[in-house]
């Protein structure tokens, strides 16, 4: 198991006009209260309980050590003393409140506490932090302060599955399913954590603290699957065949050019079912540039012959060697896009995390010149281009629960670099799971967020010019 104990949290937020920090936090926070203010409590009790953590897995190590041991075959009496001691720190509710973890003799200890109902010291303060984020996200996602969600979190915060159960019931019955996913959006990753930290399975556990810690989770938050497996059930090469367009996507793509409306609504036109799309470009300044147009997953089935399927989404967020990936450099290659060319890439959702993949792996990044990754509610967070001149700009619309599944969600205090851009909103035109479609995000940056596409299209006006090759791509998982 992995251990997130000594992860850090990134981001030290100060409370505006206060020179002694936040005031003490907790989950009845005043709703009224500043969100800057709970966010920054948050991230103090975030980093006291991985601190809490990390020194019950000291403790747990320094006991179950082969030296403590052997030291307690010379002085026995220093021993007793010293493992009462470390006990009661352990144990003492006013201490670290049954705080064992790390190792054979942690993991077993830990496995019985979370038996016995038992709260430590780190779960009340990890899970007070994410209280205070859910708090937080209510300021701007108010339906969240609705009475039917306020039961659900509180229930969840509470630890009462019983009644969160019966509350998420209400939920749905009041809503109906869409519009309670986009209700629950800006705060599922907060919920998921708070669920696998408060559950009696420990094998789930750090799917919370990753999260928690502002990291990409590698277990999924309900049995706590590594995301090894995902690469035993995604093991496909990756295969790439020219194609030619249907008549329908071939009159989408006469019409095409460099703009960022233009580059969804053809990820749009391309489907889910394996196409992707290679465009050659001879650009004003008289270079020939390239742009790569991933479109995302399928819903239809778990698993399909095509690298766009629900285990390629899961695999392509947890690794970033993928079918997805492989067939799209295998892609690169046979379109002959040659060594040192400008490419950008672009991507929703599945095709946006691809887009990082691609950008993040050295091979690429050594044979061609990144110059873009754009993606479209894509959880990107979490990766990082090798090339650091790499621009990265990434568009969320806050009621897509697709982009936080990368663990930084509309309550998380976590930032992106300072070179990339992000671009954000709330559109309430659309519900879950509309509101991650293509044509959303299309429509919306139509309308008014034209400011948010004016400014895009003035990052990439190098890929301004003639389009001279559309080339679609059918990927193959093998």
């Amino acid at each position: 198991m992995v251990d997130t104990a000594d992860r850090r949290l990134p981001v030290r937020r100060q409370p505006k006009g206060t020179a002694d920090g936040p005031p003490p936090a907790g989950p009845a926070a005043d709703r009224g209260t500043d969100p800057e203010l709970l966010i920054a409590a948050s991230v103090l009790l975030a980093d006291a309980a991985l601190t809490a953590k990390q020194a019950g897995a000291e403790l747990t190590g320094a006991l179950s050590s082969w030296r403590f041991g052997l030291e307690a075959l010379r002085r026995p009496v220093w021993a007793f003393g010293a493992a009462a001691a470390c006990a009661r720190a352990l144990t003492n509710p006013a201490g670290l409140g049954f705080g064992a973890n790390g190792g054979i003799v942690g993991e077993l200890a830990r496995m019985a506490g979370n038996l016995t109902y038992r709260r430590p010291a780190k779960v009340a303060m990890a899970v007070d932090a994410f209280a205070l984020r859910i708090r937080a996200a209510a300021a701007d996602h108010p339906n969240l302060e609705t009475a039917a969600a306020r039961r659900l979190t509180d229930a969840m915060v509470a630890g009462d599955r019983t009644e969160a159960l019966r509350a998420l019931y209400g939920l749905v019955e009041q809503l109906g399913v869409t519009r309670a996913l986009t209700t629950l959006s800006p705060v599922i990753m907060e919920l998921l954590a708070l669920a696998g930290l408060l559950d009696e399975n420990p094998v789930n556990d750090d799917f919370s603290w990753v999260t928690l810690a502002g990291g990409v989770p590698a277990t999924d938050p309900f049995l706590g699957l590594p995301s090894s497996l995902l690469g035993i059930l995604n093991p496909g090469p990756g295969r790439a065949e020219r194609t030619e367009p249907d008549s329908i996507l071939a009159r989408r793509l006469a019409t095409s050019g460099n703009d960022l409306v233009s580059y969804i609504n053809d990820i749009g036109a391309l489907g889910n079912h394996g196409l992707v799309l290679l465009r050659r470009i001879e650009c004003t300044d008289g270079a020939v540039r390239y742009v790569l147009l991933l479109p995302g997953t399928s819903f239809g089935g778990l698993r399909n012959s095509t690298p766009q399927d629900l285990v390629g989404a899961f695999d392509g967020l947890l690794r970033t060697d993928t079918t997805y990936t492989r067939a799209a450099k295998k892609l690169l290659q046979r379109a002959g896009v040659p060594e040192g060319a400008e490419v950008m890439f672009v991507g929703h959702s599945l095709g946006g995390l691809t887009a990082m993949n691609l950008a993040t792996d050295l091979d690429v990044a050594s044979v061609y010149r990144v110059t873009h990754v754009i993606t479209l509610g894509s959880p990107i967070d979490g990766k990082r281009p090798a090339d650091h001149t790499t621009q990265v700009i990434s568009l969320v619309n806050k009621h897509d629960v697709i982009p936080t599944l990368d663990g930084r969600g509309p309550a998380s205090p976590h930032d992106t670099p300072g070179n990339w851009v992000e671009l954000d909103w709330l559109d309430e035109t659309y519900d879950y799971p509309l509101s991650h479609a293509p044509q959303a995000y299309s429509d919306s940056l139509r309308g008014e967020l034209s400011h948010y596409r004016d400014q895009v299209n003035k990052l990439i006006t190098a890929y301004d010019g003639k389009v001279v090759g559309n080339q679609p791509y059918m990927l193959r998982d093998k």
